[in-house]
């Protein structure tokens, strides 16, 4: 199991200087709206993955008017003391274990796991196709170093191919050496990570039907198809024969970057037919499932992270939600919440819950 101990934030969002402990299983940040409790456990989830959850942008995790922030957190996993900093200023971001510095920051991945449910995730079901490979490409990334660079590099050559395809509309070039290179290097790592989400689609079904049945208490049929171009045909042959069409659209039309997952009940798209309860139990569904999968591979529990899920949830799944994450097969818990006595009420006697308390 892995857990955090403590954390302290230098300039990160609305806190200057400040420390917190984390001495239960679990551990619940209380404090009215904007009192910075979303902010704290996104500090959690960026110790863990050098980044935020609710930005993709560095900058906007910087305290107002400053220039750089620095998170620090005490780690244990199988009783191993980790204290894991990171720093960003001034669009450099650095990364320590024991004060000494990654070489990169994706050789921190996987390393601590964290899995975060918060309200807008109702986007992975209801939005567009690019969430759900980001959701995806996340939780492989962290089982799978190789997934993690064969990623990288597709994103970076899909860019270098498509800068070529708008050169040709000003600037046509006989030479085919550059797109030969692009096609064979897309061919292969595109070939690698088709094959990764192939069998992680067929793999995590089971266990994501397992935890909907749970939160919903009902026989409706899940499913999760997987989209993708490669199952017709391998991607070498897509960029040969596509290659006019991509001209003209100055862009590669086909690849693993157009991959998408269609979640259904009973056979027919949540994302269009699916009740908001149904919906609900099946993000739940999503989170649960990827921190039992993430668990299995990784070999530690990871941290479970709800931000002020127990305002969205009804009652009836609000205390399935709750059998779920009792059970030992979850490790830490931090949640946040406007109400402690809501807490205290919803864990009762059983479980021990800390609290840290903002104003």
């Amino acid at each position: 199991m892995a857990t955090i101990k403590s954390i302290t934030l230098v300039q990160f969002r609305n806190y200057t200087s400040s420390g917190f402990g984390f001495d239960r299983q679990v551990t619940c940040i209380t404090g009215p709206n904007g009192s910075g409790k979303t902010n704290l456990l996104d500090a959690v989830y960026y110790l863990c993955y050098t980044k935020s959850y609710f930005s993709a942008y560095q900058q906007n995790s910087v305290q107002k008017g400053m220039d750089g922030f620095r998170v620090e957190g005490t780690f244990y996993k199988n009783d191993r003391k980790e204290i894991i900093s990171c720093k960003w200023k001034q669009g450099k971001k650095e990364i320590f274990a024991d004060g000494a510095l990654y070489e990169k920051p994706t050789d921190h991945i996987g390393k601590y796991a964290a899995v975060m449910i918060a309200p807008d995730d109702m986007e992975l079901i209801n939005d567009g196709s690019e969430l759900r490979r980001k959701w995806v490409d996340g939780i492989l990334s962290q089982t799978d170093t190789h997934y993690l660079e064969c990623l990288m590099r597709y994103q970076r050559v899909l860019l270098q191919r498509n800068a070529w395809l708008k050169l040709q509309a000003t600037n046509p070039s006989t030479h085919s050496a550059e797109l030969e290179f692009y096609n064979a290097q897309l061919a292969a790592d595109g070939g690698y990570i088709y094959n990764k989400r192939k069998a992680f689609s067929t793999e995590f079904l089971p266990v994501l039907q397992k935890f909907y049945n749970e939160l919903s208490s009902s026989k409706e049929y899940i499913n999760v198809v997987y989209q993708s171009d490669m199952h017709r045909q391998p991607l070498a042959q897509w960029l040969k024969d596509g290659l006019q069409n991509d001209l003209r659209m100055q862009r590669t039309l086909r690849g693993i970057h157009k991959d998408d997952w269609e979640f259904t009940l009973n056979d027919t798209p949540i994302k269009n037919y699916g009740s908001q309860g149904q919906k609900k139990s099946f993000l739940f569904a999503l989170k649960l499932a990827q921190h039992a999968y993430l668990c299995q591979l990784l070999h530690h529990k990871p941290i479970l992270l709800l931000d002020d899920v127990f305002e969205k949830l009804d009652q009836d799944r609000m205390e399935a939600l709750l059998r779920i994450i009792r059970t030992d097969n979850f490790g830490q818990v931090i949640l946040t919440d406007t109400h402690a006595a809501r807490v205290k009420a919803a864990f009762g006697e059983g479980v021990e819950v800390g609290f840290i308390e903002l104003s």
